[in-house]
């Protein structure tokens, strides 16, 4: 049983998604652009004015303003009350609470630092009231994102935060681990299942989800879920990180002719449902898009088969010592063997004798034979120009 909650904080700053991507949608409400200098014309929006979007989440609007978009055609499209969010840019950062009794643990997605105060918020929140017991001690690293944030909530709860000594985050060495543990899990799942990076953070919720149902090691007959929940986890729903779905398209968007099933790979568990969550592969339904992400409990999943992992090249099995003992066998085997001689009789060849050629007329040797043949008006001919060439050369 948990007696008393000491809450153990970390955070790692783990990759920026930023893209230079761009999509226009028709269909849109309004268009979202994440870069102020992309904007032909702007005005600051004054007062707190916020996104909100389709997983839940809200992003400040900080401007509004017109967008001219050049096709490399030399056209131009101009996007009118284009908003500017720049806090849309996907998560940057996460941030871990870890119990110090059971070794259970939260994992938040952060879009920027400024987030942490209110995932502590939450966290805090939820865990007091399903459990019944009050957080009594924070230990966190001496960095200033904790410490002023944090004095608020110090004063108003009574929680004591502990930080460590300045660079010295060996002291709270079970978030480091912890931390250490998630990533390595994180990028080997990314490799294994060929997801893109921008992935990552399903994937370390994937991971802690995984990981707060296995046994601890000092207590191998009991898992950190049941020192936390109160009852033993159960693993008949697990499915492999990463591998194809077929999912039943939703009742509302399914159509009369065509599929009813969406090709998605499987990315996760529902956080507060019985669903797993889907990234949408392949998709013929007008209605749900490419890349989409949704929540189903419909589906048959293909765990041997990974649609992101690039196809490689069929290699031979034949190991390679085999085949150079062929080869060489094959050459002793060609020089040892003897020439095979044929067993039919010889035909001897029959050269015909030679002949003499005689042709019917000899050349001339005088000027009466020379005209008098019956080639004679040609000599005539011949004899005359080379008279008259004479005559004219005086030789």
């Amino acid at each position: 049983m948990i007696s008393d909650l000491t809450t153990v904080m970390e955070e790692v700053n783990l990759v920026n998604n930023d893209t230079n991507e761009w999509w226009v949608d028709t269909g849109a409400t309004r268009y979202v652009f994440l870069d102020r200098n992309l904007f032909n014309t702007f005005k600051e929006v004054i007062g707190d004015k916020n996104l909100f979007m389709g997983n839940a989440a809200t992003a400040n609007i900080k401007g509004e303003g017109n967008v001219i978009l050049k096709w490399t055609s030399g056209k131009e499209l101009t996007l009118s009350n284009v908003l500017y969010v720049p806090k849309m840019g996907g998560n940057k950062y996460f941030i871990t609470f870890i119990d110090d009794s059971t070794r259970y643990w939260y994992v938040y997605l952060l879009n920027s630092m400024d987030e942490a105060i209110d995932k502590f918020v939450l966290y805090k929140n939820e865990v007091e009231i399903q459990l019944n017991k009050k957080i009594k001690v924070l230990r966190s690293d001496r960095g200033g994102k904790y410490v002023s944030p944090f004095t608020d909530i110090r004063a108003q709860s009574g929680i004591i935060h502990e930080c460590s000594a300045p660079y010295s985050p060996q002291q709270n060495g079970i978030a480091e681990r912890k931390n250490r543990t998630l990533k390595v899990m994180m990028n080997a799942m990314l490799i294994s299942s060929g997801m893109s990076q921008d992935m990552w953070g399903e994937a370390i919720l994937s991971v802690t989800y995984l990981l707060n149902k296995i046994h601890l090691k000092k207590k191998k007959d009991v898992t950190t879920y049941e020192l936390w929940m109160g009852r033993k986890p159960s693993y008949k729903y697990l499915k492999v990180w990463g591998c194809l779905a077929k999912v039943v398209v939703p009742p509302p968007e399914v159509q009369r002719i065509g599929p009813k099933t969406l090709d998605c790979v499987f990315i996760g568990y529902a956080h507060h449902s019985s669903a797993y969550r889907f990234l949408v592969y392949d998709s013929k339904n007008p209605e749900i898009h490419k890349n989409t992400i949704m929540e189903s409990r419909n589906a048959s999943f293909f765990e041997e088969v990974f649609p992101c992992l690039k196809k490689k090249l069929p290699c031979s099995s034949t190991p390679v010592d085999e085949i150079v003992h062929d080869e060489d066998q094959q050459q002793l085997e060609a020089k040892e063997v003897e020439p095979r001689r044929s067993k039919r009789q010889r035909i001897e060849k029959y050269f015909v004798p030679d002949f003499l050629t005689y042709m019917v007329e000899g050349e001339p040797q005088t000027y009466h034979e020379a005209v008098t043949s019956s080639e004679g008006p040609q000599w005539k001919e011949a004899i005359k120009n080379e008279i008259d060439s004479t005559l004219q050369n005086h030789t």
